[in-house]
């Protein structure tokens, strides 16, 4: 059934993903592009998760809020949106057959909206805090079919502050362990074979050649399940695709990088849709 499901909505376009060759183009006026297209009938929706920070854990020295204020809560939730968002969109539609709304949609776990949107991506989540109520609405949605893909946190002291909002969401740690996924996961083949995966850095590595941040040296594919054996949390700790994606139309930026990080977000989409 699986396989009758992926063939009726995706089809590749090109073997080897070669990114480059699709020319991403600067889009000078996101605003154009979400009044022309944001509003289409479509089969798939992105949707990015706002949240409220961890007072003084924004990882710029600001204090906690959801707003778009200096120093605020849009400082991490936010970061490489929109543009990072759109471009990912432009290749899902680009190389599957899924129906991929063109603009994405920012959800907030203080409200049922959330339960609209099967798929969430989350950043820098180790500046991540919830209330009961907000912990409350986040399991709810996983267990009920939602799927929480996270990025861009990096090091021990990340994932340790990342790991206290995700025990907020999952207070049973024997029920709802974190777990290392293997090569073989379906997630990896779903749509892509990805046993080659590696380290996704930011656009900080044009400048300084390096692939890790703080202690982050090495690239971690983690998740969580429920009760049934599926995923309902991907966790991309040590990378930062979301960087990768925006910066995929830079010549600066590695093609390599790019690739494996599109590839990497499809394969988590068609998961998450199919399963």
């Amino acid at each position: 059934m699986k396989l009758l499901i992926q063939s009726a909505i995706v089809t590749v376009v090109v073997l080897g993903l070669a990114l480059g060759a699709f020319g991403f183009q600067r889009i000078a006026n996101w605003g154009e592009l979400s009044s022309a297209q944001g509003n289409q009938r479509a089969e798939f929706s992105w949707s990015r998760l706002s949240y409220t920070t961890a007072m003084g854990g924004d990882g710029y020295g600001g204090y906690g809020g959801r707003g778009y204020g200096r120093g605020g809560g849009w400082q991490t939730w936010g970061r490489d949106y929109p543009k990072a968002d759109r471009q990912f969109l432009v290749a899902l539609n680009r190389l599957t057959r899924i129906n991929g709304r063109s603009t994405e949609q920012v959800v907030s776990p203080d409200s049922d909206d959330i339960f609209n949107y099967p798929f969430v991506y989350a950043v820098m989540v180790h500046t991540w805090t919830f209330n009961d109520e907000e912990a409350k609405r986040m399991r709810e949605y996983l267990l009920k079919g939602g799927f929480l893909m996270v990025d861009d946190f990096h090091g021990t002291e990340d994932w340790e502050n990342f790991m206290t909002g995700m025990r907020q969401i999952f207070p049973d740690a024997n029920k709802y362990p974190v777990e290392d996924l293997n090569d073989k996961d379906e997630i990896f083949h779903v749509l892509y074979d990805m046993d080659d995966r590696f380290q996704v850095p930011g656009e900080q590595y044009v400048n300084t050649g390096r692939t890790y941040e703080k202690d982050g040296y090495v690239a971690k594919w983690r998740g969580i399940r429920d009760e049934h054996g599926r995923l309902v949390v991907a966790i991309c700790h040590n990378m930062h695709l979301g960087d990768a994606w925006e910066w995929a139309d830079d010549p600066a930026y590695p093609e390599q990088f790019a690739s494996m990080a599109f590839r990497v977000g499809l394969n988590y989409v068609m998961y998450s849709m199919t399963h």
